[in-house]
């Protein structure tokens, strides 16, 4: 971590955070910290909130594979990505000072729609009707036209997004150390015209998902980036990939993926 001192805050300003965020402030500066305003100056870049101020973080400062991402909880507990409470400020030190932390490499969704618009996601990809009408999509997996699909849409998700929206469509928990992709139907219709699976699907990391909107009009889906919506008129195909694209973060040795997962579900 000697190479790394400069750091970089990202939150949701308020009165009651800002006062422990200068606490936090100043004691990185007495350890040799750097504290930087321009977060392409930085090569750790702290989140201060919960999971979803981590997945904003990591897309506002651009999905850096040359810089670390640690997340620091406001709530009182340690998060799926926040292994940090910000009333314990001198444990997070003590952490990074005594080597009491490993770096986690994440990996992210690669998506690409109608060939034009690229974009990361760390969590999942999410595609839905806009309106309240089912829309059709003829589903691919690498060349192989997999099945039909009418519904209200589906979610394709990372091993760490696996415990998220993913989680409450009955998808599996993944081990985010297997490189692969979960999708997982919302509300597919099924009879003697449609078929589809009916059930998550796990595909391994090499194989491409590709999606093709029926234009029949209702072809303006709403689709999601992590916490984030993208909305695209007129959408005909989305590919999706795992991206060689990974998020390192900082995490405490002795609270692995798994330990949250109980933590957090058990």
């Amino acid at each position: 971590m000697e190479d790394r001192r400069n750091l970089f805050f990202f939150y949701k300003s308020n009165n009651e955070i800002e006062e422990k965020v200068k606490n936090l402030i100043e004691l990185a500066l007495q350890n040799g910290f750097r504290i930087v305003t321009d977060m392409k100056q930085a090569n750790i870049i702290v989140s201060i909130g919960e999971d979803g101020t981590f997945l904003q973080a990591v897309r506002k400062t651009g999905f850096r594979s040359d810089c670390l991402y640690a997340g620091i909880s406001t709530v009182g507990k340690i998060n799926l990505y926040c292994d940090f409470p910000l009333e314990e400020p001198e444990k997070i030190i003590k952490a990074i000072n005594n080597e009491q932390i490993e770096v986690r490499r994440y990996p992210t969704l690669d998506v690409k729609v109608d060939d034009n618009t690229s974009f990361y996601c760390l969590n999942e990809f999410s595609i839905k009707s806009a309106i309240i009408k089912t829309f059709v999509m003829e589903v691919f997996i690498d060349d192989l036209h997999f099945e039909t699909f009418r519904g209200d849409g589906m979610v394709i998700a990372t091993p760490t997004g696996s415990t998220a929206y993913n989680k409450s469509l009955n998808g599996a928990v993944v081990d985010p150390l297997l490189p692969c992709i979960q999708v997982s139907e919302l509300a597919s219709l099924n009879n003697n015209r449609y078929r589809t699976l009916g059930s998550s699907f796990i595909l391994n990391g090499d194989r491409k998902l590709t999606l093709k909107v029926n234009q029949d009009g209702n072809d303006y889906p709403t689709m999601g980036m992590d916490n984030e919506a993208l909305s695209i008129r007129h959408v005909e195909k989305i590919e999706v990939k795992l991206s060689d694209q990974q998020i390192k973060t900082v995490k405490l040795k002795d609270n692995s993926f798994w330990d949250k997962v109980k933590r957090t579900f058990l």
